[in-house]
């Protein structure tokens, strides 16, 4: 089995740009108050009329297109979201419908904002055990649908968007593109982060969640590292959960990957769960700051304290 790599990036977001200044007409909060907290000064925000899926959608055709690939050529697709509206069809069946895909397996994963890497994992796996010819791995989501716009503590986080990755098998001869994985969870924290109720509404316990990834994650990180036989000073650039800037800066810096570009993508964007890392990876592709074979760590974290991270070389 020679492994599988990532062929192609892309991305999505909608058109509508919503900023501090329009939130502090919303809730008792400030441009200032934001960006220090959290170190946001805008998000792309959905319309009613694009659900999850046409956002999902969006991005799998730019990362096929990235490919010279055609749907038809992608046998097994993977849509990490937790936003869906609907049970059935899931996600994935939806996107295979609208890219006009004849007979793929499709499947959500459902691991909040851990859910991208845990997707591409699953995806490395099926194509080196010969269940998958290639995969297309997407991570989409629409927190606006969640959220409650009155709660200041929620409401400046969020944003929409999509990012997919194509992946396939390796060339003989080369070496696996798609590093192992370090996944796992914190069960006991569970609900320090959620999604629930009728209708379902995101809400956190903040400094929880910041406690935990400021000092639990940067070993988990360096751990990832080393099952791909890397340092973190070997790396090129850091992919992140794109949960907050305070979350992300002090993450890179104890992990100490001082060569790295670390993904900031948080800043225009929002927290966009499981999308935050394909889209922010996407962008450092299409901006030309990492090339092609740089070795990448992608490090999700969140919903259900899950975590799930792997080193990859960049397409």
């Amino acid at each position: 089995m020679n492994g599988s790599r990532i062929a192609a990036v892309g991305h999505y977001q909608p058109a509508r740009v919503l900023t501090n200044e329009e939130l502090a007409g919303l809730v008792d909060t400030s441009d200032a108050w934001i960006r220090s907290r959290v170190g946001i000064r805008t998000r792309r925000i959905a319309g009613p009329d694009e659900p999850v899926d046409e956002l999902a959608a969006h991005a799998a055709g730019k990362a096929l297109a990235a490919a010279g690939l055609a749907p038809a050529d992608v046998d097994l697709v993977l849509v990490a979201t937790s936003t869906a509206v609907d049970r059935s069809p899931n996600t994935a069946a939806r996107v295979a419908a609208r890219l006009g895909m004849p007979q793929p397996a499709v499947l959500d994963v459902n691991v909040v904002c851990a859910g991208f890497t845990h997707a591409l994992a699953t995806a490395d796996h099926a194509v080196r055990a010969g269940a998958a010819r290639r995969a297309l791995v997407i991570g989409a989501d629409k927190m606006s649908d969640v959220t409650d716009w009155t709660d200041r503590s929620t409401c400046v986080l969020v944003g929409d968007g999509a990012g997919a990755a194509v992946v396939e098998p390796c060339p003989d001869g080369r070496e696996p593109g798609i590093g192992p994985v370090l996944w796992g969870s914190v069960p006991e924290m569970g609900r320090a982060v959620r999604i629930e109720g009728t209708p379902p509404r995101f809400a956190q316990e903040g400094q929880a969640v910041y406690r935990w990834a400021t000092t639990r994650l940067p070993t988990l990180a360096r751990r990832a590292c080393e099952l791909s036989g890397l340092a973190p000073e070997d790396l090129a650039a850091v992919v992140l959960h794109q949960a907050n800037l305070r979350i992300v800066e002090p993450l890179a810096r104890k992990l100490g990957a001082v060569n790295a570009v670390v993904a900031r993508d948080v800043t225009e964007s929002g927290n966009t769960s499981a999308a935050s890392i394909p889209l922010a990876l996407s962008k450092l592709v299409e901006r030309g700051e990492i090339t092609s074979g740089d070795p990448v760590l992608l490090f999700g974290f969140g919903g259900n304290l899950s975590y799930a991270g792997q080193v990859v070389r960049c397409p």
